[in-house]
């Protein structure tokens, strides 16, 4: 799937740029790739999936990467910034089920089947929902997943971004898609479904090329999640949750928090305004980062807006009492 997301990024500037030469020069494993025994939400590390890459970053050996945008901290190291982030796809869920279980949903599959999940926000949603599932931590990629499903008994179903499912060429294998309201996706920390490339921030060139390939919908929708996420305080140890819907210059973002069995949440709405003229400013105006994104060609008016937006939602549902469930979440995760 890296593969495939790095591919789809690189044809997008030769289209853009046809007398450049862009090279995939560098293939390496994350921490995040190699640690498949542990819960995302136990390793702990920030950064599982980034590190290697950025450091390569970092030593000049590579001039951008591709990630998924809900694999990037909400707070970058120093000397690097998202110079680009794509056109979103869908960025809900999606359930792949045993084949024994074809043509069922999750409310009709058997008492105490085991669906899988590396996610704490989707299990926490669902657990509410369908109390009649056991729900149980699945790691690796997609390939190894989805033989982990078929071959084996020990699942019912999984639950998997139907983005990626989408770009591996594997919809087919989609049996059930929650409605939003079930099952709100990852926060942009990332946001899923849309891809970001990083670069070096002092690197003008490089980052010149690449902001040709800013969504500017995406581009917002992202920054308030991102600020939504970083004002919590939020990560794979704690379930939060995310919603954004832009229309007629309007932002608006919906944002939730979970206990880790579902039976206590708290769940907002707020909107904003975003509609602002792009002002073309020389100077260092022009590199500001919203929540580590340098998007040159969106107005930064409308930027703040967005970042104002995440922040004001949190703040709301920390004053309403998110941050005594949070803490009582990371603090049973880290005991179990």
């Amino acid at each position: 799937l890296a593969r495939i997301q790095t591919d789809s990024v690189v044809t997008m500037l030769r289209e853009l740029y046809p007398d450049l030469r862009f090279e995939i020069a560098v293939a390496m494993s994350t921490t995040g790739d190699k640690i498949l025994d542990t819960a995302l939400s136990k390793i702990g590390e920030k950064s599982l999936f980034t590190k290697e890459l950025e450091n390569a970053l970092e030593r000049n050996e590579v001039d951008l990467v591709v990630h998924s945008l809900k694999d990037l901290p909400t707070s970058l190291p120093p000397g690097f910034t998202i110079g680009a982030v794509c056109k979103r796809e869908n960025p809900l869920d999606a359930v792949v089920f045993h084949p024994k279980n074809c043509g069922k949903s999750l409310s009709l599959l058997p008492e105490k089947s085991v669906i899988g999940t590396s996610s704490l926000r989707r299990a926490a949603q669902l657990k509410k929902k369908f109390p009649h599932l056991e729900f149980r931590d699945i790691r690796g990629n997609l390939n190894t997943r989805l033989k982990k499903l078929d071959e084996k008994e020990d699942f019912g179903a999984i639950i998997l971004a139907a983005a990626g499912l989408k770009r591996m060429g594997w919809e087919n294998r989609i049996g059930q898609m929650p409605e939003v309201e079930e099952l709100l996706y990852f926060v942009a920390r990332f946001f899923q479904g849309a891809l970001a490339v990083e670069v070096r921030a002092k690197d003008q060139e490089i980052l010149n090329m690449v902001s040709a390939l800013h969504d500017a919908d995406t581009v917002l929708c992202c920054i308030a999640e991102r600020a939504f996420m970083k004002r919590l305080e939020g990560g794979c140890s704690v379930p939060v949750a995310v919603n954004t819907l832009l229309k007629d210059g309007q932002l608006y973002l919906t944002g939730a928090v979970y206990s880790l069995d579902g039976s206590d949440s708290l769940k907002e709405t707020m909107q904003t305004g975003v509609s602002y003229p792009h002002q073309n400013e020389d100077g260092p105006n022009d590199d500001v980062q919203h929540v580590g994104i340098t998007a040159k060609n969106v107005p930064g008016q409308a930027q703040e807006a967005a970042e104002n937006l995440g922040v004001e939602l949190a703040s709301l549902l920390l004053s309403k009492g998110a941050k005594h469930i949070l803490s009582v979440a990371r603090q049973l995760n880290d005991a179990s």
